[in-house]
């Protein structure tokens, strides 16, 4: 749902199902863009949309990081949501009387119904909302953060960098499709497989995917080229949530993250970079999975490990050169509203 699982009706037991019915990811429903010229009626215009997210997932933690390192955070306002769901999705308990304070809404489905009431596939995050009329205008997660990097440069700091450069985005897609199939989305094959074979067969595929990334990044600091691409942000996002759920909840555990020094190192390397680790918040990311997938654990306990405080230990990976931002600069400080706490503690 949040994570793009399907579901949907009460067949499926909201949250309760999962881990009890064949896992699907549903396609984005809404996949009209924000662009330039505005040629789907949506044209990029600060202070017009709001992104709408939720720090436990990693594909909305895309977007946070997007419009970090691009520094829209003044043209593309955030709400978050709570890390916690109910079964009718992504609530703004955290806000003052539960309601987004700009949206003026409890749930982010209210946006969706007044685009499409009883619209297919659940209600998702990443979703970026029309202010105005206060309807939905895009969940496609895949294209979202795309079009940030491409179709908002007018509205980019400074300084910011290039995440998807023309030269490099047919190499770009190609490592993004094998890391969303048997990364991204091969770690939730695995944790909500309902039989053994199907189970294994995701799990190998992750490890075996991982294992061939090591491999390129044993030589390069980053995955394709000498800077950060929209590459390096779709891999982190899972490599970051590996320890703390995927190889417990999830059943991942061939290996821990820690255990592979080069893939350990890269993740350290973008988590200490501006625009990555300042963007993490493990409590929402531990508690959203275990107490929201109740079905995998049916105790909702959050487990009190693993020790986080490695994320900020010495990398190395400079060794092997690369600019992080390429001929731009880091994102500037963290808006003061937009903080999260260090690793292991709560925001």
């Amino acid at each position: 749902m949040g994570d793009n699982e399907e579901r949907g009706g009460k067949e499926d037991q909201g949250n309760r199902g999962y881990g009890h019915k064949p896992f699907k990811r549903s396609r984005s429903h809404f996949t009209d863009r924000i662009t330039a010229d505005g040629r789907d009626g949506w044209p990029v215009e600060s202070g017009r949309y709001r992104l709408v997210v939720s720090r436990a997932c990693p594909w909305a933690s895309r977007a946070v990081i997007s419009r970090r390192l691009l520094g829209l955070e003044e043209a593309l306002s955030m709400a978050v949501t709570d890390p916690i769901q109910d079964d009718r999705s992504w609530r703004f308990t955290l806000d003052p009387d539960g309601r987004d304070p700009v949206l003026g809404i409890r749930y982010l489905a209210e946006a969706y119904e007044k685009r499409e009431p009883d619209a297919p596939g659940g209600v998702s995050v990443p979703a970026i909302v029309d202010v105005p009329s206060g309807k939905l205008v895009t969940n496609d997660y895949q294209q979202l953060t795309l079009d940030l990097a491409t179709e908002w440069t007018a509205l980019h700091r400074e300084g910011a960098p290039d995440l998807y450069p023309e030269p490099l985005r047919d190499e770009i897609d190609e490592v993004m499709e094998g890391v969303y199939r048997d990364v991204n989305n091969g770690v939730y094959r695995a944790g909500f497989a309902t039989h053994q074979e199907e189970y294994e067969k995701a799990c190998a595929g992750v490890f075996r995917r991982l294992e061939m990334l090591a491999e390129r990044l044993a030589g390069q600091r980053y995955l394709v080229g000498d800077t950060i691409t929209e590459a390096d942000i779709r891999l982190f996002t899972t490599l970051v949530r590996f320890d703390p759920v995927y190889h417990g909840h999830f059943k991942c555990n061939l290996w821990k993250l820690t255990e592979n020094p080069v893939l350990w190192a890269y993740a350290r390397d973008l988590f200490q970079t501006p625009g990555f680790g300042d963007t993490v918040d493990f409590d929402h990311i531990k508690r959203h999975y275990y107490q929201v997938h109740s079905g995998i654990n049916p105790t909702g306990i959050v487990p009190l490990g693993p020790d986080l405080d490695g994320w900020t230990t010495p990398h190395h990976r400079e060794r092997l050169g690369g600019r992080p931002f390429g001929d731009g600069t880091p994102p500037g400080p963290v808006p003061p509203g937009e903080r999260v706490g260090p690793p292991g503690q709560p925001a």
